[in-house]
């Protein structure tokens, strides 16, 4: 049984449990599948990048036949740290929602070509404008050319600059090292493992540090990095509190002793 997450951010939790731990995020809009009904109010969801955690029923639509339509159609990304959903295209307009970067909506119209304005429909149901910037298309896996996306990924990564650190968290209200990285990557058209190691089956391969190149992904014991080059990375880090730059040079202002080389564990890239 698949259903559609309709909260702004639902929480994975590692138990069926309110106080336990956080594991994961699910943004607005994204898919999931329902493994087990756990009983009235919680269900063991797995994500679209195959992370499984525990989720309250009360922040999704389980149904599979508007799953299904929602897959189908549902074709835009939020990129706008914070966006508002509004009743109508002004912007004295009431709010419908906010939805966080990297929330999926689908695009129903424009009001014309040069208009910043646009109609889109959200996870429940509802329909309202929202500002043409802030929505990126979705695209198939990665079909840009090697140079252009490891360009972009990087920009992204940056637009998340200083968001706080949250363990679990996805989005720019809070989010961590590897949930930084999945989304940034996700956002871009891949689906890469959520937590800070390579894992078979996903699109990151291992590769020698040699060939790192900017866009590459760094893993560190239980952390990990965006690649940034000129020996520098980009990380949300639970030492730094938020999402910053450091470098592996040990010369360099934004050097981390605690994040040397020499404990660097990998380095992965979707490139191989």
């Amino acid at each position: 049984m698949n259903a559609i997450v309709t909260a702004m951010i639902a929480n994975l939790h590692a138990m069926p449990q309110e106080e336990s731990e956080l594991v994961d995020e699910v943004l607005n809009g994204m898919p999931v599948k329902i493994i087990a009904n756990i009983d009235a109010n919680w269900v063991r969801i797995q994500t679209a990048y195959r992370y499984e955690g525990f989720c309250p029923k009360k922040y999704l639509i389980i149904d599979e036949e508007k799953t299904n339509a929602w897959l189908q159609e549902a074709n835009h990304y939020i990129i706008q740290s914070f966006a508002d959903i509004l009743q109508y295209p002004q912007i004295q307009s009431s709010k419908i929602m906010t939805l966080v970067k990297g929330s999926i909506v689908r695009f129903l119209a424009s009001k014309g070509d040069d208009s910043e304005w646009v109609s889109v429909q959200i996870a429940s149901g509802e329909i309202g404008y929202t500002r043409r910037k802030w929505l990126q298309p979705k695209v198939a896996e990665n079909r840009l050319l090697d140079s252009q996306f490891r360009e972009n990924v990087v920009q992204t990564a940056l637009s998340y600059l200083n968001a706080p650190y949250r363990w679990g968290g996805k989005s720019p209200l809070g989010i961590d090292c590897s949930g930084l990285c999945s989304m940034v990557y996700m956002l871009h058209g891949v689906l890469i493992y959520r937590d800070a190691k390579i894992v078979d089956g996903f699109p990151i391969k291992q590769i020698s540090f040699e060939h790192l190149q900017k866009g590459d992904l760094l893993y560190f014991p239980g952390h990990m990095a965006l690649y940034m080059g000129d020996s520098l990375y980009i990380h949300s880090s639970l030492g730094g509190s938020e999402v910053s730059i450091n470098s592996l040079d040990s010369q360099h202002p934004l050097y981390r002793k605690d994040l040397a080389v020499s404990t660097l564990t990998a380095a992965g890239s979707i490139f191989i």
